[in-house]
């Protein structure tokens, strides 16, 4: 019932929220390609189960199971509920944090957790992407989500990559300025193969390395797209081989940016291929 994959949360593609109501569905989910699964108490969840969907996800950390949970957001009646039956379970991974506003969210939940429980903020509001540095820059925090769907229904801003483009480089700054992993992208909702790949290479190129996946058959499309492909580990190898693992052969001053991408990219290649 262990996780299949120990993939670092930091470098995370593929995050499954699983509706928390549906306990027959979190072992295949576990077992799947997903990098992170987030078993979901607040959205996914309706309203009238959420008791019994709490006491499904507790049951089945204390048997074994791993997982992520996103919980409800402080201003929920749900939230304390969710902190006081799940926030110390031995076995739970990570939390991520739905509709973050600011960072007294982030550290009201914090006090509640286990010390040393990752969190995802996930900012679903105008309010929130004001405050995303802040947020960022609050420990336990390890990534930025963007909440795509209620962010919308809170700004009216349109779905084009157009309209949310201006969004989802303010979520790739502020990470960068709060020395946190690049943020995790909203989920797309179309079942359409080559949708969901356009919506994952549209992420990667505003600078996003995650997303959210709201089904299992997701993910090996965006593990593909925000992986390095062939030809980035072919470069980066020769790159590397190019200029010395500590760039000893570098020439100039644009050899080392060249290695540091390089070696970046190597990374990531070889924690994905021993976690695959």
């Amino acid at each position: 019932m262990s996780p299949v994959h120990t993939i670092s949360p930091a470098i995370a593609r593929s995050w499954l929220l699983l509706p928390a109501n549906k306990p027959e569905r979190f072992d295949a989910a576990i077992d799947s390609e997903m990098d992170v699964v987030l078993l979901d108490v607040e959205d996914g969840t309706p309203e009238a189960e959420k008791a019994q969907s709490r006491e499904y996800v507790r049951d089945w950390l204390n048997g074994g199971g791993k997982a992520w949970i996103r919980i409800n957001d402080v201003r929920s009646s749900e939230w304390e509920k969710d902190l006081e039956m799940l926030g110390h379970l031995p076995n739970l991974q990570g939390v991520m944090l739905a509709k973050t506003e600011n960072a007294e969210h982030v550290a009201l939940t914090a006090a509640r957790l286990r010390e040393g429980t990752p969190m995802v903020a996930l900012v679903e509001s105008a309010d929130g992407l004001a405050n995303a540095t802040e947020i960022a820059k609050a420990k336990p925090v390890v990534r930025l989500a963007f909440g795509i769907g209620d962010f919308r229904r809170d700004t009216s801003i349109g779905s084009s990559p157009l309209a949310l483009a201006y969004t989802r480089s303010q979520f790739v700054i502020s990470s960068r300025v709060a020395r946190v992993a690049p943020p995790i992208d909203g989920p797309t909702i179309s079942n359409e193969v080559t949708v969901l790949r356009e919506a994952a290479e549209h992420a990667v190129e505003m600078g996003m390395t995650g997303k959210l996946c709201l089904r299992v058959d997701q993910a090996p499309y965006i593990n593909e797209v925000l992986s390095p492909s062939a030809a980035d580990v072919s470069w980066a190898e020769s790159v590397i081989e190019e200029l010395g693992h500590g760039g000893e052969r570098a020439k100039d001053g644009s050899d080392l940016p060249r290695l540091a991408r390089a070696q970046k990219i190597a990374r990531l290649a070889h924690a994905f291929a021993a976690n695959g």
